[in-house]
């Protein structure tokens, strides 16, 4: 057998089941996308989905979420998967289910049954490649756990003592499991916190440097990572797969100004994204709170594109980053250009998304429109810089290399034996430049020393 069919015959099977709201509401996702997206989640851990289906529910039943003609329904087709020699190993619903929901479920359909937030848990926890990224999916999967840490007893449920305040094995178990979660909780938590300040203390440091960051964002599966290594000329992983970034990435990125920036390839959202992992997360999402400028990656072309911007602006929300978005401190990098119709890629086209305010139409793939991507973030950055005019002496190359490297050089001449430049500086570096040149010696009347004025 080969190496590609045996590993086709380890693939766990799977059914993929969407329940769908019966509303009239218009900003409701499209039903046939949201199980498009879902069986994209479970091909991503190498799921084989044998059925998928979106089922509308008029109401949701508290002790199965489905209605029970629904749930007898879909066993049926899980003992015919079975009797047909195609076994499901577990059924996915893509759906925050409650632990007594998903007990049920299980139990009607003899298999693992997993809700939404479980499968993201689970596509985490194998993308995560750094100690913190490990330390914040465990984090996040002991919180979801703690409340479900009674599927596994079921069996020791009848064991309790005879008076009411004695407990069974079974409780007594179950108590210490839990109380070792707490425990590892708090520890993780610990640990989180010391990686909190160690990101602080890098952020602090880059201030002084100082660089702006740029911040990554968007759906995932928006392209971030291939724009990422496309503008810093990187080799970050970039695949079409949903959560193919998890752990952040940071790259300089020269601008066309000659401004040096630090670039971040943060972790994708997602459409009802588990409150665990935002809370697990919050040391990485720190970076994208604290980024000079957040570009906001979206694919154009996927038909839910204005609901998932809306989806990814939920969670900058929720991040504080409210005022950001309403004052349009974001610049919208509509990716997938390419994928477009060819009527939509025109000069018409680019025309239209700038008009929209700051959006650059781009494919992070071919290129096009990426060098518009890095002209807008160079203005946005400009517009906070001061331009002020420097007087140097003629061989002050210290002081000319600092300014190049801290600034944007606009204009520069030499009259007797002094440089006179106008440069575009951000108000720390203006404040940090006189300072920086303090023990050039006061020149002569008439001299060339340097001479700083707004």
């Amino acid at each position: 057998m080969s190496e590609a069919a045996a590993s086709a015959s380890v693939r766990k099977r799977c059914i993929v089941v969407h329940p769908r709201p019966r509303s009239t509401d218009e900003g409701q996702r499209d039903a046939a996308a949201r199980l498009k997206e879902a069986t994209g989640l479970a091909r991503a851990i190498d799921l084989d989905v044998v059925a998928a289906e979106a089922i509308t529910l008029a109401s949701a039943h508290p002790a199965t979420l489905f209605g029970a003609g629904t749930v007898a329904r879909l066993a049926g087709i899980l003992r015919e998967l079975e009797e047909a020699g195609s076994p499901v190993t577990v059924a996915i619903v893509d759906a925050a289910l409650t632990p007594v929901q998903q007990r049920n479920l299980e139990k009607a359909w003899n298999t693992k049954v997993v809700d939404r937030t479980g499968l993201i848990l689970e596509i985490f926890g194998e993308r995560a490649r750094t100690r913190e990224g490990e330390m914040q999916v465990e984090l996040a999967a002991l919180t979801y756990q703690k409340s479900r840490l009674v599927r596994s007893w079921t069996h020791l449920e009848r064991q309790r003592g005879g008076f009411g305040f004695f407990g069974g094995p079974g409780e007594s178990q179950i108590e210490a499991d839990r109380r070792l979660i707490r425990d590892r909780i708090a520890r993780l938590k610990r640990e989180l916190a010391q990686v909190r300040r160690t990101r602080d203390l890098h952020r602090r440091a880059r201030r002084r440097v100082p660089y702006p960051v740029i911040a990554l964002v968007g759906y995932t599966n928006a392209g971030k990572s291939t724009l990422f290594n496309r503008l810093t000329r990187s080799s970050v992983n970039a695949q079409d797969l949903l959560f193919a970034t998890l752990d952040p990435t940071m790259r300089a990125l020269d601008l066309p100004s000659g401004r040096r920036v630090i670039m971040s390839d943060t972790v994708g959202f997602i459409s009802d994204l588990p409150h665990e992992l935002v809370e697990a997360f919050r040391a990485t999402l720190e970076e994208v709170v604290a980024a000079d400028l957040i570009v906001h990656v979206r694919d154009v072309s996927h038909p839910q594109s204005a609901q998932q911007k809306a989806d990814v602006e939920t969670v900058l929300c929720g991040l504080g980053l409210a005022e950001v978005i309403d004052t349009g401190g974001v610049i919208e990098a509509l990716n997938k250009k390419d994928l477009l119709p060819e009527e939509e890629q025109g000069p018409e086209a680019n025309r239209a998304a700038r008009a929209r305010g700051q959006s650059v139409l781009l494919s992070a793939a071919t290129g096009e429109g990426c060098a518009e991507l890095t002209t807008a973030i160079d203005l946005r950055l400009a517009a906070g810089r001061e331009v002020i005019d420097v007087d140097l002496a003629a061989e002050d190359g210290a002081g000319l290399a600092w300014l190049y490297r801290h600034g944007e050089v606009l204009e520069r001449h030499v009259q007797g034996g002094t440089l006179h430049l106008r440069v575009r500086l951000s108000p720390a570096d203006a404040a940090r430049f006189p300072k920086h040149h303090e023990t050039v010696p006061e020149p002569a009347a008439g001299g060339g020393g340097p001479d700083f004025r707004r």
